[in-house]
């Protein structure tokens, strides 16, 4: 990897995508490392893109992960159950555990002049860059979206009109490309509601997990809360995706009216990075547990 000194971060999403391009456009393909940080529980549909992007590229895309048949965990679901948890009060177990913990282990290992990360040119990014700055002055960010005005409607178009198709999820209705093999743990109510009407299937297994996590723990664990002042009042804000007998004082999914799908956070391995922007709607509808 000789002279490959601008690390860009490849997430599986438009804008990470596009900012890889420009990345490459910038600094030239022998100087670019594009790298994703595989939970191995993304849509089979986000690996066809890999391959899409690399050609597109003409960079090899390098796929690092924590989980092999021979280490502590195999699968994501294997994260979940050794933490009986799945969102914390740092965000989700999964993506610390899949992505930050091991995107920290490969900045201690590895040397490098610049990181390319894919915030949109939107008032919400250039907060979250200038978060990104103080909370990981090691990291040495370059935002190249937001140095060329580009936002996710813009990387649409650019990845369109070279021919390359977007993500399945985005044609979905979804508006990123996060894990969803299994569906994502930071969704929000409209997200989850949208998964068990489209994809039953994936919503019964996260449902199992859910009461599998809550008997092991001896404690409701969720993904969801209810944050209305009827809940607020009564005290019970943990949302179950169905009914659980064991616990009928809660509400499930379907005690709430259809809500939108809102954007979700960037599955980017760098929490704390929202410092200086107002939890948005499906943040307040998350349940961020303490463990």
């Amino acid at each position: 990897m000789e002279n490959k000194d601008i690390i860009c971060w490849w997430s599986g999403g438009v804008t990470s995508a596009v900012a890889c391009k420009k990345a490459i456009e910038m600094y030239g393909k022998d100087r670019c490392r594009v790298i994703m940080l595989d939970t191995c529980n993304e849509d089979e549909d986000t690996y066809r893109f890999r391959t899409d992007c690399s050609f597109w590229y003409n960079v090899n895309i390098e796929t690092i992960s924590v989980l092999s048949a021979n280490g502590k965990y195999k699968t994501i679901q294997d994260v979940w159950y050794d933490y009986e948890s799945l969102n914390v009060a740092t965000g989700a177990i999964c993506s610390t555990v899949l992505k930050r913990e091991l995107r920290i282990k490969w900045q201690k290992e590895n040397s490098y002049t610049y990181q390319i990360f894919g915030f949109e040119f939107t008032k919400k990014e250039f907060n979250r860059a200038m978060s990104m700055k103080d909370n990981y002055k090691d990291s040495k960010p370059i935002f190249p979206l937001l140095m060329m005005g580009l936002d996710k409607s813009d990387c649409i178009k650019i990845l369109t009109g070279d021919g390359i198709k977007i993500p399945n999820s985005y044609l979905y209705g979804f508006h990123n490309n996060n894990c969803l093999k299994t569906g994502c743990v930071q969704g929000g109510i409209g997200y989850w509601q949208k998964m068990k009407k489209d994809f039953p299937e994936k919503f019964n297994q996260m449902d199992k997990v859910e009461k599998e996590l809550t008997e092991l723990k001896g404690k409701p664990v969720t993904m969801l809360k209810d944050q209305s002042n009827a809940a607020k009042d009564s005290g019970i804000k943990l949302v179950f995706l169905s009914p659980n007998e064991n616990y009928p004082e809660y509400k499930s999914l379907s005690d709430f009216p259809i809500m939108e799908v809102k954007p979700l956070e960037e599955c980017n391995g760098f929490c704390n990075t929202n410092m200086y922007n107002p939890k948005n709607q499906t943040q307040f509808e998350i349940n961020f547990e303490n463990i």
